[in-house]
């Protein structure tokens, strides 16, 4: 099962990876908002850098997350509670391998 496991989490991990580099990728220069004759267009631009700093922060935060799992794994200690130590319900960690702390202490 910790073949299985390890396989989903670097899939899952690599995944988030690529997501985290089409995020980052350059699109023009930096600092090219122009707050112009048209209003709405600089606008517009700097909530769609706003929300892709959001994104970004919250692959890293899962990348994270996905990253810990498989050192559980390493450990020996995976499919058991950060905080708590008790055991993470298997219903838990079938919808999300990557959960390291159980659904009261989530």
């Amino acid at each position: 099962m910790a073949t299985d496991i390890a396989g989903v989490l670097a899939h899952k991990r690599t995944q988030l990876q690529d997501q985290l580099a089409e995020l980052t990728r350059p699109v023009g220069e930096r600092g090219d908002i122009s707050f112009g004759k048209r209003v709405g267009d600089g606008t517009s631009q700097a909530v769609d850098r706003l929300s892709a700093v959001s994104a970004h922060d919250k692959l890293q935060v899962l990348l994270a997350e996905v990253e810990r799992a498989e050192a559980k794994i390493e450990e020996a200690t995976y499919g058991t509670c950060d905080v708590c130590g008790e055991p993470i319900g298997a219903e838990r960690l079938e919808v999300r391998a990557w959960a390291t702390r159980c659904v009261k202490d989530a």
